[in-house]
Protein backbone atom coordinates (compact mmCIF):
# COMPACT_ATOMS: atom_id res chain seq x y z
CA UNK A 1 0.00 0.00 0.00
CA UNK A 2 1.56 3.70 -1.05
CA UNK A 3 2.76 6.15 1.58
CA UNK A 4 1.42 9.10 1.68
CA UNK A 5 3.25 11.86 4.18
CA UNK A 6 1.82 15.00 5.32
CA UNK A 7 3.52 17.62 7.28
CA UNK A 8 2.16 20.16 8.81
CA UNK A 9 4.05 23.35 8.94
CA UNK A 10 1.75 26.44 8.71
CA UNK A 11 2.30 27.64 12.24
CA UNK A 12 3.23 31.48 12.95
CA UNK A 13 5.79 30.63 15.89
CA UNK A 14 5.08 34.18 17.92
CA UNK A 15 6.89 32.80 20.85
CA UNK A 16 10.20 32.57 18.24
CA UNK A 17 10.37 36.44 18.77
CA UNK A 18 11.53 36.27 15.01
CA UNK A 19 10.76 37.39 11.37
CA UNK A 20 11.96 34.07 10.19
CA UNK A 21 8.86 31.91 10.61
CA UNK A 22 9.36 29.08 12.52
CA UNK A 23 9.82 25.84 10.43
CA UNK A 24 12.79 27.43 8.59
CA UNK A 25 14.35 28.25 11.97
CA UNK A 26 17.84 26.30 12.09
CA UNK A 27 19.06 23.10 13.70
CA UNK A 28 22.42 22.19 12.84
CA UNK A 29 22.13 24.81 10.19
CA UNK A 30 19.28 23.21 8.78
CA UNK A 31 15.86 24.20 8.63
CA UNK A 32 13.68 22.64 11.58
CA UNK A 33 11.42 21.52 8.35
CA UNK A 34 14.35 20.40 5.80
CA UNK A 35 15.58 17.87 9.07
CA UNK A 36 11.84 16.47 9.27
CA UNK A 37 11.30 16.29 4.62
CA UNK A 38 14.61 14.21 4.55
CA UNK A 39 13.16 11.67 7.14
CA UNK A 40 9.89 11.76 4.62
CA UNK A 41 11.61 11.32 1.37
CA UNK A 42 13.41 8.15 3.53
CA UNK A 43 10.16 6.48 3.17
CA UNK A 44 9.92 6.47 -0.50
CA UNK A 45 6.56 7.83 0.62
CA UNK A 46 4.52 7.42 -2.73
CA UNK A 47 3.87 11.69 -1.88
CA UNK A 48 5.30 14.26 0.60
CA UNK A 49 2.84 16.94 1.03
CA UNK A 50 3.53 19.73 3.63
CA UNK A 51 0.76 22.41 4.47
CA UNK A 52 1.96 25.68 5.01
CA UNK A 53 0.81 28.87 6.76
CA UNK A 54 2.37 31.48 8.10
CA UNK A 55 5.54 33.60 5.80
CA UNK A 56 4.05 30.10 3.12
CA UNK A 57 6.15 32.04 0.27
CA UNK A 58 9.20 31.90 2.02
CA UNK A 59 8.98 28.91 3.36
CA UNK A 60 8.26 27.28 -0.02
CA UNK A 61 11.56 29.70 -1.21
CA UNK A 62 13.68 28.55 0.93
CA UNK A 63 12.97 24.76 1.33
CA UNK A 64 12.66 24.49 -2.38
CA UNK A 65 16.63 25.11 -3.06
CA UNK A 66 16.85 22.23 -1.32
CA UNK A 67 14.21 20.11 -2.62
CA UNK A 68 12.38 19.87 -5.93
CA UNK A 69 9.24 20.19 -6.66
CA UNK A 70 8.64 16.56 -7.52
CA UNK A 71 9.60 15.60 -3.92
CA UNK A 72 7.28 18.19 -2.11
CA UNK A 73 3.75 19.23 -2.83
CA UNK A 74 2.58 22.43 -1.53
CA UNK A 75 -1.02 23.08 -0.17
CA UNK A 76 -2.22 26.33 2.09
CA UNK A 77 -3.59 26.77 5.11
CA UNK A 78 -5.21 29.92 4.55
CA UNK A 79 -6.80 29.98 8.39
CA UNK A 80 -4.66 28.50 11.28
CA UNK A 81 -8.14 26.40 12.72
CA UNK A 82 -5.77 23.30 14.62
CA UNK A 83 -4.28 20.36 13.01
CA UNK A 84 -7.69 18.68 12.22
CA UNK A 85 -8.63 21.66 10.31
CA UNK A 86 -4.66 21.35 8.54
CA UNK A 87 -4.79 17.40 7.89
CA UNK A 88 -8.12 18.50 5.98
CA UNK A 89 -6.34 20.68 3.77
CA UNK A 90 -4.42 17.90 2.06
CA UNK A 91 -7.15 15.84 1.90
CA UNK A 92 -7.86 15.94 -1.98
CA UNK A 93 -4.36 15.72 -2.76
CA UNK A 94 -4.14 12.17 -0.81
CA UNK A 95 -3.55 9.11 -3.06
CA UNK A 96 -6.48 6.44 -3.28
CA UNK A 97 -6.06 2.97 -1.75
CA UNK A 98 -2.79 4.17 0.32
CA UNK A 99 -2.17 5.11 4.24
CA UNK A 100 -1.07 8.59 5.50
CA UNK A 101 1.47 9.55 7.66
CA UNK A 102 1.05 12.70 9.60
CA UNK A 103 4.40 15.22 10.90
CA UNK A 104 4.98 18.07 12.09
CA UNK A 105 7.32 20.86 10.88
CA UNK A 106 8.52 21.91 14.05
CA UNK A 107 9.47 18.62 15.66
CA UNK A 108 12.47 18.07 13.95
CA UNK A 109 14.34 15.16 15.09
CA UNK A 110 12.33 12.30 14.30
CA UNK A 111 14.02 9.58 13.02
CA UNK A 112 13.73 7.20 10.18
CA UNK A 113 14.47 4.04 12.26
CA UNK A 114 11.57 4.95 14.38
CA UNK A 115 8.97 6.02 11.63
CA UNK A 116 9.75 2.30 9.76
CA UNK A 117 8.83 0.24 13.08
CA UNK A 118 5.83 2.87 13.44
CA UNK A 119 5.02 1.62 10.02
CA UNK A 120 5.64 -1.79 10.77
CA UNK A 121 3.71 -2.31 14.04
CA UNK A 122 0.42 -0.49 12.41
CA UNK A 123 -0.90 -2.82 10.30
CA UNK A 124 -3.17 -1.21 6.79
CA UNK A 125 -6.86 -0.92 8.50
CA UNK A 126 -5.55 0.22 11.54
CA UNK A 127 -4.82 3.38 13.09
CA UNK A 128 -1.62 4.31 14.56
CA UNK A 129 -0.79 6.56 17.24
CA UNK A 130 3.30 7.33 18.61
CA UNK A 131 3.33 7.87 22.14
CA UNK A 132 6.00 8.68 24.71
CA UNK A 133 5.95 8.67 28.23
CA UNK A 134 7.69 12.00 30.13
CA UNK A 135 8.73 12.24 33.62
CA UNK A 136 6.80 15.55 33.44
CA UNK A 137 3.95 15.23 30.80
CA UNK A 138 2.24 18.68 31.81
CA UNK A 139 0.72 20.23 28.39
CA UNK A 140 0.48 17.28 26.60
CA UNK A 141 -2.24 15.50 25.27
CA UNK A 142 -2.83 12.19 27.29
CA UNK A 143 -2.89 8.76 26.17
CA UNK A 144 -5.73 6.92 27.37
CA UNK A 145 -5.79 3.34 27.04
CA UNK A 146 -8.09 0.28 27.68
CA UNK A 147 -7.36 -2.71 29.87
CA UNK A 148 -5.99 -4.37 26.86
CA UNK A 149 -3.96 -1.69 25.58
CA UNK A 150 -5.86 -0.38 22.76
CA UNK A 151 -5.55 3.41 22.74
CA UNK A 152 -9.12 4.25 23.39
CA UNK A 153 -8.84 8.58 23.48
CA UNK A 154 -6.26 11.47 23.58
CA UNK A 155 -7.14 14.25 25.81
CA UNK A 156 -5.21 17.67 25.56
CA UNK A 157 -4.44 18.62 29.07
CA UNK A 158 -7.29 21.56 28.83
CA UNK A 159 -9.88 19.04 28.70
CA UNK A 160 -8.41 16.94 30.98
CA UNK A 161 -9.55 16.13 34.77
CA UNK A 162 -7.17 15.45 37.63
CA UNK A 163 -7.54 11.63 37.17
CA UNK A 164 -6.26 11.99 33.13
CA UNK A 165 -3.54 15.00 34.04
CA UNK A 166 -1.58 11.53 35.82
CA UNK A 167 -0.95 9.98 33.00
CA UNK A 168 2.42 10.06 31.98
CA UNK A 169 1.91 8.51 28.16
CA UNK A 170 1.67 11.75 25.97
CA UNK A 171 0.51 12.23 22.48
CA UNK A 172 3.53 13.45 19.90
CA UNK A 173 0.98 14.69 17.21
CA UNK A 174 2.21 11.85 14.86
CA UNK A 175 -0.49 9.52 13.63
CA UNK A 176 -0.82 7.01 10.65
CA UNK A 177 -4.13 6.12 9.03
CA UNK A 178 -5.86 5.08 6.17
CA UNK A 179 -6.06 7.58 3.64
CA UNK A 180 -9.76 6.57 2.87
CA UNK A 181 -10.61 6.70 6.73
CA UNK A 182 -8.92 10.34 6.40
CA UNK A 183 -11.51 11.34 4.26
CA UNK A 184 -14.05 9.94 6.12
CA UNK A 185 -13.91 10.81 9.40
CA UNK A 186 -12.31 14.19 9.48
CA UNK A 187 -15.02 16.40 8.00
CA UNK A 188 -16.77 14.94 10.72
CA UNK A 189 -14.32 16.71 13.46
CA UNK A 190 -15.77 19.49 15.56
CA UNK A 191 -14.17 22.28 17.74
CA UNK A 192 -16.43 22.09 20.75
CA UNK A 193 -13.79 22.02 22.77
CA UNK A 194 -11.17 24.89 25.18
CA UNK A 195 -9.45 25.94 22.26
CA UNK A 196 -11.81 25.92 20.13
CA UNK A 197 -9.81 24.41 17.36
CA UNK A 198 -10.38 21.09 15.63
CA UNK A 199 -8.08 18.76 16.85
CA UNK A 200 -6.91 15.65 15.19
CA UNK A 201 -6.77 13.78 17.97
CA UNK A 202 -10.25 13.64 17.36
CA UNK A 203 -9.41 10.61 15.35
CA UNK A 204 -8.78 8.28 18.12
CA UNK A 205 -12.39 8.65 19.49
CA UNK A 206 -13.67 8.47 15.98
CA UNK A 207 -11.82 5.41 15.05
CA UNK A 208 -12.82 3.76 18.01
CA UNK A 209 -16.41 4.52 17.52
CA UNK A 210 -15.81 2.76 14.12
CA UNK A 211 -14.14 -0.40 15.39
CA UNK A 212 -11.08 -0.12 14.00
CA UNK A 213 -7.80 -0.25 16.20
CA UNK A 214 -5.78 2.11 17.39
CA UNK A 215 -2.32 0.98 17.86
CA UNK A 216 -0.14 3.25 20.50
CA UNK A 217 3.59 2.98 19.54
CA UNK A 218 5.86 3.96 21.86
CA UNK A 219 8.88 5.98 21.32
CA UNK A 220 12.44 4.78 22.71
CA UNK A 221 14.18 8.46 22.93
CA UNK A 222 12.10 11.43 24.12
CA UNK A 223 14.50 13.56 21.81
CA UNK A 224 12.69 12.26 18.62
CA UNK A 225 10.09 13.49 19.10
CA UNK A 226 10.48 17.01 21.00
CA UNK A 227 8.97 20.06 19.57
CA UNK A 228 10.36 23.91 19.02
CA UNK A 229 8.14 26.43 19.85
CA UNK A 230 10.97 29.17 21.49
CA UNK A 231 14.90 29.64 21.05
CA UNK A 232 15.49 27.87 24.29
CA UNK A 233 14.11 24.75 23.29
CA UNK A 234 15.64 25.05 19.90
CA UNK A 235 19.15 26.32 21.74
CA UNK A 236 17.84 23.06 23.86
CA UNK A 237 17.13 20.31 21.05
CA UNK A 238 20.62 21.87 19.56
CA UNK A 239 22.72 20.94 21.99
CA UNK A 240 20.85 17.61 22.70
CA UNK A 241 21.29 16.68 18.52
CA UNK A 242 25.19 17.68 19.19
CA UNK A 243 25.62 15.21 22.06
CA UNK A 244 23.93 12.69 19.69
CA UNK A 245 25.86 13.13 16.79
CA UNK A 246 28.82 13.02 19.28
CA UNK A 247 28.22 9.82 20.43
CA UNK A 248 27.81 8.20 17.24
CA UNK A 249 31.00 9.72 16.25
CA UNK A 250 32.83 7.96 19.06
CA UNK A 251 31.16 4.43 18.53
CA UNK A 252 32.52 5.09 14.93
CA UNK A 253 35.86 5.31 16.67
CA UNK A 254 36.80 9.03 16.78
CA UNK A 255 38.15 10.44 19.99
CA UNK A 256 36.81 13.75 21.05
CA UNK A 257 38.62 15.88 23.52
CA UNK A 258 35.05 17.11 24.82
CA UNK A 259 31.80 15.74 23.25
CA UNK A 260 29.84 18.42 24.45
CA UNK A 261 32.52 21.08 22.33
CA UNK A 262 31.51 19.67 19.06
CA UNK A 263 28.83 20.83 16.31
CA UNK A 264 28.32 18.92 13.22
CA UNK A 265 26.20 20.37 10.67
CA UNK A 266 26.16 17.96 8.17
CA UNK A 267 27.64 14.27 7.76
CA UNK A 268 31.16 13.24 9.34
CA UNK A 269 32.49 9.73 7.88
CA UNK A 270 35.71 9.16 10.04
CA UNK A 271 37.82 5.93 10.03
CA UNK A 272 39.32 4.55 13.12
CA UNK A 273 41.85 6.59 15.71
CA UNK A 274 40.81 10.00 14.27
CA UNK A 275 41.39 12.77 17.03
CA UNK A 276 39.15 16.03 17.26
CA UNK A 277 39.83 18.69 19.79
CA UNK A 278 37.33 21.39 21.15
CA UNK A 279 35.17 23.91 19.71
CA UNK A 280 35.79 22.09 16.02
CA UNK A 281 32.69 22.85 13.70
CA UNK A 282 31.91 20.34 10.89
CA UNK A 283 29.62 21.26 7.53
CA UNK A 284 28.48 19.60 5.03
CA UNK A 285 29.97 16.33 3.84
CA UNK A 286 33.62 15.74 5.38
CA UNK A 287 35.61 12.65 5.42
CA UNK A 288 38.59 11.92 7.92
CA UNK A 289 41.09 9.03 7.50
CA UNK A 290 42.40 7.00 9.82
CA UNK A 291 44.61 8.41 12.53
CA UNK A 292 43.58 12.40 11.31
CA UNK A 293 43.99 15.06 13.73
CA UNK A 294 42.09 18.02 14.14
CA UNK A 295 43.23 20.80 17.17
CA UNK A 296 40.90 22.80 18.75
CA UNK A 297 38.84 25.84 17.21
CA UNK A 298 38.68 24.41 13.34
CA UNK A 299 36.09 24.62 10.96
CA UNK A 300 36.06 21.84 8.06
CA UNK A 301 33.41 22.33 5.51
CA UNK A 302 32.61 19.91 2.71
CA UNK A 303 36.78 18.79 2.77
CA UNK A 304 38.44 15.27 2.76
CA UNK A 305 41.59 14.78 4.67
CA UNK A 306 43.74 12.10 4.18
CA UNK A 307 45.06 9.59 6.65
CA UNK A 308 47.45 10.63 8.90
CA UNK A 309 46.81 14.34 8.26
CA UNK A 310 47.06 17.22 11.25
CA UNK A 311 45.28 20.13 10.94
CA UNK A 312 46.50 22.37 14.10
CA UNK A 313 44.62 25.17 15.86
CA UNK A 314 42.44 27.50 14.30
CA UNK A 315 42.48 26.51 10.65
CA UNK A 316 39.63 27.01 8.05
CA UNK A 317 39.14 24.59 5.50
CA UNK A 318 36.36 24.71 2.63
CA UNK A 319 35.90 22.64 -0.32
CA UNK A 320 39.68 21.64 0.32
CA UNK A 321 41.37 18.17 -0.13
CA UNK A 322 44.34 17.10 1.72
CA UNK A 323 46.27 14.14 1.31
CA UNK A 324 47.51 11.77 3.47
CA UNK A 325 50.39 12.84 5.67
CA UNK A 326 50.03 16.44 5.39
CA UNK A 327 50.41 19.28 7.58
CA UNK A 328 48.20 22.59 8.28
CA UNK A 329 47.93 24.99 10.08
CA UNK A 330 47.93 26.74 12.72
CA UNK A 331 46.18 29.60 11.14
CA UNK A 332 45.99 28.36 8.11
CA UNK A 333 42.74 29.10 5.26
CA UNK A 334 42.44 26.34 2.43
CA UNK A 335 39.43 27.70 0.02
CA UNK A 336 37.68 26.13 -2.09
CA UNK A 337 39.75 24.78 -4.97
CA UNK A 338 42.62 23.74 -2.35
CA UNK A 339 44.19 20.27 -3.27
CA UNK A 340 47.22 18.93 -1.23
CA UNK A 341 48.90 15.73 -2.15
CA UNK A 342 50.82 13.67 0.28
CA UNK A 343 53.14 14.90 2.63
CA UNK A 344 52.27 18.52 1.54
CA UNK A 345 52.75 21.46 4.27
CA UNK A 346 50.95 24.68 4.63
CA UNK A 347 51.89 26.07 7.69
CA UNK A 348 50.16 29.26 9.87
CA UNK A 349 48.86 32.79 8.46
CA UNK A 350 48.98 30.90 4.62
CA UNK A 351 45.48 31.43 2.40
CA UNK A 352 44.72 29.54 -0.46
CA UNK A 353 42.53 29.07 -3.16
CA UNK A 354 42.28 27.25 -6.88
CA UNK A 355 45.30 25.81 -5.60
CA UNK A 356 47.50 22.31 -5.77
CA UNK A 357 50.23 21.81 -3.76
CA UNK A 358 52.16 18.32 -4.99
CA UNK A 359 54.21 16.00 -2.65
CA UNK A 360 56.31 17.87 -0.29
CA UNK A 361 55.64 20.97 -1.41
CA UNK A 362 55.50 23.83 1.25
CA UNK A 363 54.36 26.99 2.24
CA UNK A 364 55.22 27.45 5.97
CA UNK A 365 54.24 31.24 6.65
CA UNK A 366 52.61 34.49 6.17
CA UNK A 367 51.43 33.42 2.27
CA UNK A 368 48.64 33.63 -0.65
CA UNK A 369 48.79 31.37 -3.14
CA UNK A 370 46.03 31.47 -5.28
CA UNK A 371 44.98 29.80 -9.05
CA UNK A 372 48.50 28.23 -8.60
CA UNK A 373 50.28 24.72 -9.62
CA UNK A 374 52.81 24.33 -7.01
CA UNK A 375 54.93 21.40 -7.87
CA UNK A 376 56.84 19.04 -5.95
CA UNK A 377 59.60 19.75 -2.97
CA UNK A 378 58.74 22.97 -3.78
CA UNK A 379 59.73 25.50 -0.86
CA UNK A 380 57.64 29.09 -0.66
CA UNK A 381 59.20 31.41 1.35
CA UNK A 382 57.20 33.85 4.17
CA UNK A 383 55.52 37.05 2.45
CA UNK A 384 55.44 35.39 -0.91
CA UNK A 385 51.83 36.10 -2.62
CA UNK A 386 51.09 35.00 -6.17
CA UNK A 387 49.19 38.12 -8.25
CA UNK A 388 46.58 35.95 -9.73
CA UNK A 389 43.93 38.42 -10.21
CA UNK A 390 44.11 42.02 -12.45
CA UNK A 391 41.03 43.48 -11.44
CA UNK A 392 39.00 41.90 -14.47
CA UNK A 393 40.59 38.31 -14.76
CA UNK A 394 42.30 35.77 -12.39
CA UNK A 395 45.40 34.45 -13.57
CA UNK A 396 47.76 31.16 -12.94
CA UNK A 397 51.17 30.74 -11.37
CA UNK A 398 52.61 27.40 -12.37
CA UNK A 399 55.73 26.78 -10.07
CA UNK A 400 57.84 23.97 -11.15
CA UNK A 401 59.37 20.84 -9.35
CA UNK A 402 61.70 21.47 -6.60
CA UNK A 403 61.60 25.79 -7.24
CA UNK A 404 62.52 27.83 -4.43
CA UNK A 405 60.70 31.33 -3.88
CA UNK A 406 62.55 33.07 -1.95
CA UNK A 407 61.01 35.73 1.19
CA UNK A 408 58.44 38.67 0.45
CA UNK A 409 58.21 37.52 -3.40
CA UNK A 410 55.18 38.69 -5.65
CA UNK A 411 54.65 36.42 -8.45
CA UNK A 412 52.49 38.33 -10.73
CA UNK A 413 50.46 36.12 -12.98
CA UNK A 414 50.63 34.28 -15.50
CA UNK A 415 53.97 33.91 -14.56
CA UNK A 416 55.64 30.39 -15.00
CA UNK A 417 58.57 29.16 -12.29
CA UNK A 418 60.51 26.68 -13.87
CA UNK A 419 61.72 23.32 -12.27
CA UNK A 420 64.64 23.96 -9.57
CA UNK A 421 64.67 27.81 -10.38
CA UNK A 422 65.51 30.20 -7.18
CA UNK A 423 63.63 33.45 -6.65
CA UNK A 424 65.38 36.20 -4.81
CA UNK A 425 63.70 37.60 -1.86
CA UNK A 426 62.01 40.51 -2.25
CA UNK A 427 61.65 40.41 -5.82
CA UNK A 428 58.63 41.30 -8.28
CA UNK A 429 58.07 38.39 -10.91
CA UNK A 430 56.40 39.36 -13.75
CA UNK A 431 57.74 37.06 -16.90
CA UNK A 432 58.81 33.38 -16.62
CA UNK A 433 62.06 32.38 -14.44
CA UNK A 434 64.21 29.60 -15.96
CA UNK A 435 64.74 26.25 -14.66
CA UNK A 436 67.49 26.08 -12.19
CA UNK A 437 68.90 29.91 -12.58
CA UNK A 438 68.70 32.55 -10.42
CA UNK A 439 65.95 35.11 -10.90
CA UNK A 440 65.59 38.72 -8.55
CA UNK A 441 64.55 41.92 -8.93
CA UNK A 442 65.92 44.56 -6.57
CA UNK A 443 66.63 48.28 -6.71
CA UNK A 444 70.19 49.09 -6.21
CA UNK A 445 70.24 49.44 -2.35
CA UNK A 446 71.43 53.38 -1.70
CA UNK A 447 72.31 54.59 1.95
CA UNK A 448 71.49 58.85 2.22
CA UNK A 449 73.54 60.17 5.03
CA UNK A 450 71.74 63.72 4.52
CA UNK A 451 68.60 61.97 5.11
CA UNK A 452 66.89 63.12 8.72
CA UNK A 453 63.41 61.53 10.14
CA UNK A 454 60.29 63.51 10.44
CA UNK A 455 59.77 65.28 13.86
CA UNK A 456 56.27 66.25 15.61
CA UNK A 457 55.60 70.06 15.18
CA UNK A 458 55.60 71.35 19.04
CA UNK A 459 53.75 73.82 18.60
Amino acid sequence: MDLNVVILAAGKGTRMKSKLPKVLQPLAKQSLLAHVLKTSLSLNAAKVIVVYGHGGEQVKSDIGTGFSAAEVEWVEQSEQLGTGHAVLQALPHLNEGSRTLILYGDVPLISENTLTRFLNEVSPGDTGVLTVKLPDPTGYGRIVRDHAGVVREIVEEKDAGNEIRKIVEVNTGIMLADSKDLQQWLPSIDSNNAQGEYYLTDLVKIANQHDVPVIGCRVKDPIEVEGVNDKRQLARLERLYQRKLAEELMIAGATLADPSRIDIRGQVNISQDCFIDVNVVFEGQVELGTGVQIGPNCVIIDSVIGAGSIIKANCVLENAQVGEGCDVGPFARLRPGTEMKRGARIGNFVETKNTIMEEGAKASHLTYLGDSEIGRDVNIGAGTITCNYDGVNKHKTIIGEGAFIGSNSALVAPVDIGAGATIGAGSTITKSAKENALTLTRAKQLTIESWKRPEKNSQ
